[in-house]
């Protein structure tokens, strides 16, 4: 009897990585050194743009295990995790599965504007990336920076420069300015030389600080 083979989800890489390479390696003397060290390794998505920012949220102000944790507990609550399927949960579930009251609201609120479609979803693919930010914090719980991480982990928009995030900013002090504290004015004019492919740059001086990928 032939037995069937489980085929997994095929996880998307940017169609502009190895252009970028080139051109960081060019532009820049850290990326020249740093890019190498990475080989094949590069961005990659993963889940739709509901299941990305629902984890998004409950990832808040926890350590990544603790925010697995709940993630796995959240996660078996819906048959399939819908916005549809997640406003017809009971908020004792919600809570009984690790999530403050606070989250349980912003995840509500989240799936509330992908259910009535005040998110234009689909025209996402044409849209500015400072448009789509500016749709993504009106929800709440979300604010620029997990927009950004958005931009790059699912949409894979390939020159956001994400300035409020901690570990871009510390590795660029660790990189650039021999350990010296950075300010984001300093963050820019180093990123002058990435454009327009900052999120490759960003990629590649997380992974200086952490070699595991992150994925959103």
């Amino acid at each position: 009897m032939a037995t069937t083979k489980k085929v997994l989800p095929v996880q998307q890489t940017p169609y502009f990585w190895e252009e970028a390479c080139k051109h960081l390696v060019k532009k820049d003397r850290v990326m020249k050194r740093l890019i190498p060290q990475f080989g094949d390794a590069c961005l990659q998505t993963r889940g739709d743009a509901f299941v990305t920012l629902a984890r998004s949220i409950v990832g808040q102000q926890s350590s990544v295990k603790a925010a697995q944790t709940v993630w796995d507990r959240f996660a078996l609550l819906p048959k399939r995790m819908t916005a549809a399927n997640v406003l017809k949960l009971k908020v004792d579930d919600m809570r009984a599965a690790g999530l403050s009251v606070r989250k349980v609201e912003y995840l509500v609120d989240l799936a509330l504007h992908f259910d009535n479609g005040t998110l234009h979803v689909k025209a996402w693919e044409g849209m500015a990336d400072e448009d789509i930010i500016a749709e993504l914090v009106a929800i709440r719980g979300i604010g620029r920076w997990t927009a950004e991480m958005f931009l790059i982990f699912h949409l894979m928009r390939p020159n956001v420069l994400p300035l409020d995030d901690e570990g871009l900013l510390s590795g660029i002090s660790h990189n650039y300015f021999s350990g010296d504290v950075v300010s984001r004015s300093d963050a820019r004019e180093v990123a002058a030389a990435w454009a327009p492919y900052c999120s490759v740059a960003t990629w590649y001086i997380w992974r200086s600080l952490d070699p595991l990928p992150v994925a959103y």
